[in-house]
């Protein structure tokens, strides 16, 4: 899992979490559990500001959206949310399609989330 990536399974964080729980638990965990202990921290903030807003992921008994968008990545998620939607083809080459403002339209069913200073959205 990369919290840098464009598009973050909220079910890698998951896995994640429960992998440092372990990791921090188990002996043997001396110098490497202080950074085990600051990610643990980070997921499980970024999970919790997610609790609560509903989704697909069921966790510990609260549901959370299974997708994180990178917010310079939205206009491409928008474009192929739409071509995986609507169809499309069969469009004269003249017309052009403003992914832009349609990713602007689309990102307001979507609530913003901080990852480690990253902008990402999530529904």
């Amino acid at each position: 899992m990369n919290l840098y990536d464009d598009v973050i399974d909220v079910r890698d964080i998951i896995e994640r979490i429960e992998e440092l729980e372990e990791l921090i638990e188990g002996e043997g965990c001396e110098e490497a559990c202080n950074e085990y202990r600051e990610e643990l921290t980070l997921l499980s903030n970024i999970m919790e500001e997610m609790k609560g807003y509903g989704g697909d992921e069921q966790w510990r008994g609260d549901w959370y959206p299974s997708t994180l968008i990178r917010e310079s990545y939205f206009t491409d998620y928008a474009e192929e949310l739409v071509r995986d939607c609507y169809e499309l083809t069969g469009l004269p080459d003249f017309v052009h399609i403003d992914w832009e403002a349609t990713a602007r339209d689309v990102q307001v069913d979507y609530t913003p989330i901080d990852v480690d200073g990253a902008t990402y959205f999530y529904r």
